[in-house]
């Protein structure tokens, strides 16, 4: 249900100044020692594998931080598709900050667009269904916003960015109210901003229940494909329908052919495979 506007700049800076700590502390005593100051050079960005691109502009904050001095030129946008030997962007300016933000520019953008590219495959692989794929909160602690951002150049939507702007009332929530009626109702007493409310079940008669509240979403929680198929029927178009649990690439269209609404996949985010990318002095 959350879908926010494109990254803004002031996350992009806050998580490239932290990481840029983490990788140079006092400095880059290799480069510094071996590269004269008033060196420079240029060098590209390519991609060494199939994918989709994501992270561009972190990047570009990355050489910005390190040298202002430093030129940055995409070749390609975010959520570009690209085959191994692409050009992805042009670099130039002192050699020593080239060298000095290459590992951290490619660190982010090698894991964004491993993240873009998941997103890409499960998206594909649901194409001509009615389902939409969601991420999940399963995200690396401090990189939330960018890896979400990276779901959606690969093609997918956001789920909700965290506890705070959409409920989601799981089992545990569910058990220590007593019932999904009372968390519900216990919701909706002081839902003041509004905020779309979404109920987890795990069986049919747990559908039923959902149904009557006027919640805005139901998620299937771990329902093998005849019970979401049942749950489509019972539902009847009342209710929207997220699937979760267990989807893999490999069964996810079997999960959208039941016709659910949307699937939710923690893999997008937890389970990525880093897009091999290099930086090649030229």
């Amino acid at each position: 249900m959350s879908n926010p506007v494109p990254l803004p700049e002031s996350e992009i800076e806050r998580v490239v100044r932290r990481a840029l700590r983490e990788d140079l502390g006092s400095g880059d005593v290799t480069t510094n020692w071996i590269i004269p100051a008033d060196q420079t050079s240029q060098a590209i960005i390519i991609a060494k594998a199939e994918g989709v691109i994501a992270g561009l502009e972190v990047a570009r904050a990355v050489f910005r931080l390190v040298d202002p001095r430093i030129t940055f030129e995409p070749v390609v946008g975010d959520g570009a598709a690209v085959k191994p030997r692409d050009l992805v962007a042009r670099l130039a300016g002192p050699t020593r900050g080239l060298l000095s933000g290459e590992r951290v520019a490619l660190n982010f953008m090698q894991r964004l667009s491993g993240t873009a590219s998941m997103a890409r495959a499960y998206s594909q692989a649901i194409a001509g269904t009615r389902a939409v794929v969601l991420d999940t909160r399963k995200t690396t602690p401090g990189l939330r916003l960018l890896e979400k951002y990276a779901v959606r150049m690969g093609g997918g939507q956001n789920h909700r960015i965290g506890l705070y702007d959409m409920v989601l009332i799981k089992d545990n929530h569910i058990q220590a109210a007593g019932s999904i009626t009372a968390a519900v109702q216990r919701v909706k007493a002081k839902n003041r901003k509004r905020l779309p409310i979404e109920v987890e079940v795990r069986t049919l008669p747990e559908l039923e229940e959902a149904l009557g509240l006027g919640v805005d979403r139901i998620l299937l929680d771990n329902m093998d494909c005849a019970q979401m198929r049942q749950a489509v029927e019972v539902a009847a178009g009342r209710t929207p329908l997220e699937a979760s649990g267990n989807v893999t690439l490999q069964n996810i269209r079997q999960v959208a052919e039941t016709g659910v609404d949307y699937i939710s996949s923690g893999a997008l985010t937890h389970s990525v495979k880093a897009l091999d990318l290099s930086l090649d002095f030229v």
